[in-house]
């Protein structure tokens, strides 16, 4: 009984040790750098990958059902086996310097274009769209930088609304600010059409930022009610534009026009948190390069890209041609693929824009998509097919007025002059706005129509306000680690 004793605690100590959070970080063993998205097997068809500063966490629940080591590996490293790891750890990978060179250049001598048209060719096999269940977890980060900002306060015969006044409030907004929302949950269907259920949601940010547009709203309102005549109406012109605006249109007690409103929206589902959600994910799922209404045309244009064959490596033990694309002329984007040089599917992608995707200026009014960048790395799946893997996309533009702007408040019923009181603007303002959207697909399984049609969504949930980064949030739950930023980020009262 004394023997079974101490088998049973040293069994208990075991399963106590191995149930453990993993946490580490995957470097470079001859550089010591970081290795960001290398890939973490913890069974079959399931895993992670590494935050773009080489760190990754496993759950305790995680290392309960693990029953084999896991496997770390990279592009252009050699895999790495680890048996029941524990607790904070270090895990080098070294460099994979075998030549393959060598062993395709008499054996597979195909050219750069040779290879895309392979790859065109098997689109439709290597990447078949069939009802699945992904455990995903997804993370916006938005950020904003205001560049410039200049009411160009000219004149204005209501007091309130004096030179001192604008400059209050071009001081007030916040020169840059950012916003992290995240979410894990579960994807079911395919890439067109999907329904999501989120576990738990998260919303970073700075709630007076937030609001400070609303708070100026309704102080300027304020102002204006209390120096106007209630029977007077606005002119108010912009550069060659003009408009009139009745003063009752400040007011927010017609509640005839509140009831059609309250109606409208009750007609309508709710715009919520999961909603938006599932909209940002089928904006990544557009995307993505074997899609029809992608903005990445380097293969569906591939005449007006030039294609050179560099090198190859292995990704997950698979030999991989690298080939670089640029565009020829007028096209979008620059970037390096990593096809398979046995079924030749597109297992990595990395692209940018060399343009501005978008541009326009009219009247004042300046637009510039200048920045659409991203990652997409795919694995192969139950079907045979390949899947997303991590998908990463960087979405940015500039935005800018430059316009005078003059509010007139004009009434007829008054003897004299109309003309009651004037504010002469010269609006200058420009922002840089950049999103970035990532997301993580843990485990796939493949379902049936049926499945599909019976799983739920849950529109009612709710993204929990965090002011400052938490890190026992997700306990519990597998997550892409949070990157430097998003640990301190923290609202400063």
């Amino acid at each position: 009984m004394r023997t079974l004793f101490i088998f049973l605690v040293l069994i208990t100590g075991i399963n106590q040790l191995v149930a453990q959070q993993l946490t580490a970080t995957v470097i470079d063993a001859k550089t010591g750098t970081p290795i960001p998205f290398a890939t973490i097997v913890t069974g079959e068809h399931s895993g992670l990958i590494t935050n773009e500063e080489g760190i990754f966490s496993i759950t305790e629940q995680q290392m309960t059902r693990i029953k084999d080591s896991i496997f770390i590996s990279s592009m252009g490293y050699k895999k790495v086996a680890l048996w029941q790891p524990k607790g904070e750890t270090t895990i080098s990978l070294i460099p994979d310097t075998f030549e393959l060179g060598q062993v395709f250049i008499n054996a597979n001598p195909l050219a750069p274009k040779e290879v895309i048209e392979k790859v065109k060719e098997n689109l439709s096999a290597n990447y078949k769209i069939s009802p699945s269940k992904k455990k995903i977890f997804f993370r916006q980060s938005d950020f904003s930088y205001m560049n410039k900002i200049d009411f160009g306060f000219k004149k204005s015969s209501i007091e309130e609304l004096n030179k001192a006044f604008f400059d209050k409030i071009a001081a007030s907004i916040p020169r840059e600010s950012s916003y992290y929302k995240e979410a894990v949950g579960d994807i079911y269907g395919d890439y067109k059409a999907n329904k999501l259920h989120i576990d738990k949601a998260a919303e970073l940010y700075d709630k007076n930022n937030d609001v400070s547009v609303d708070g100026l709203t309704d102080k300027l309102k304020r102002i204006f009610k209390e120096n106007v005549k209630p029977d007077s109406y606005f002119k108010i012109r912009s550069g060659l534009i003009g408009t009139k605006v009745d003063v009752n249109g400040l007011n927010n007690d017609n509640e005839e026009e509140v009831a059609i409103v309250k109606e409208e929206m009750e007609s309508k589902d709710e715009y919520n948190f999961q909603s938006q959600l599932k909209d940002r994910i089928s904006e990544l799922h557009e995307q993505l390069f074997f899609n029809e209404d992608t903005d990445l045309d380097f293969l569906e244009k591939s005449n007006r890209y030039r294609f050179t064959h560099t090198d190859y490596t292995f990704i997950d033990d698979t030999a991989v041609y690298i080939i670089n694309f640029e565009p020829k002329g007028s096209k979008d984007f620059k970037g390096v693929l990593y096809v398979n040089t046995q079924d030749f599917a597109i297992m990595r992608l990395e692209f940018e824009n060399v343009r501005p995707l978008k541009k326009f200026g009219l009247l004042g009014i300046n637009y510039n998509r200048n920045l659409f960048k991203g990652k997409m790395l795919f694995a192969k799946e139950a079907t045979g097919g390949y899947g997303i893997k991590y998908m990463e996309l960087e979405d940015g533009s500039i935005f800018g007025v430059d316009r005078p702007l003059n509010v007139i408040e004009k009434n007829k019923n008054v003897k004299g002059r109309r003309k009651q009181n004037e504010l002469a603007l010269n609006i200058d303002m420009s922002s840089t706005n950049v999103s970035k959207y990532e997301m993580v697909v843990f485990a796939s399984e493949n379902i049936t129509a049926t499945a599909y049609a019976q799983a739920t969504e849950n529109p009612e949930i709710e993204a929990s306000h965090l002011s400052k980064y938490d890190p026992t949030f997700w306990k519990g739950y597998t997550i892409m680690e949070p990157n430097a930023a998003i640990k301190a980020f923290e609202v400063v009262e």
